[in-house]
């Protein structure tokens, strides 16, 4: 190590960073799932990345919009604000997917599922996940905003799609 060297863990997938503050720098996390929400809106990854970087406090280490352009905002190594519970938050890696329909089942894009799924496959071999398991509640690595908090993200659609994630 250099001294004053900054080394950052992130996919070699990102095509727009943004980092936010709102985020706990962590020493030794060690990333065992990855949970997935919804933007609950059609922002682009650099809008995305302006929402987490104003009052609001929240974040997400990555979001991934309609075109399947990937944002990162938090570094994997560091606790991002995403699904209300920090004990999961310590030991995810979290993406933001946006709705290219609002309301409904929230769908999102062809682009962006299939972008969802090359990020997931890097952050399981980066991080040695052997692979993701979808159990339908917390117990399973793959994990939705829902099982933390009082919400219905990541909505019908991606919900749907938890299974051919996995």
């Amino acid at each position: 190590n250099i001294k004053g060297e900054i080394f950052m863990s992130y996919s070699r997938l990102v095509d727009y960073i943004k980092l936010s503050s709102h985020c706990t720098k962590m020493t030794n996390k060690v990333n065992r799932n990855i949970t997935i929400h919804l933007m609950a809106g059609n922002l682009t990854v650099e809008r995305c990345g302006e929402v987490f970087s104003g009052n609001r406090k929240a974040s997400s280490n990555y979001g991934i919009d309609t075109d399947a352009r990937v944002g990162l905002y938090v570094d994997e190594d560091d606790r991002a604000y995403t699904s209300s519970s920090s004990a999961n938050d310590s030991q995810a890696i979290t993406i933001e997917v946006a709705n290219d329909i609002i309301g409904g089942d929230w769908h999102v894009s062809d682009k962006a599922l299939n972008k969802l799924i090359e990020l997931c496959v890097d952050i399981c071999e980066r991080n040695n996940i052997d692979k993701l398991v979808f159990t339908g509640d917390s117990r399973g690595n793959l994990t939705m905003h829902k099982y933390f908090a009082a919400t219905a993200c990541p909505g019908p659609y991606l919900e749907s799609k938890f299974p051919y994630i996995a």
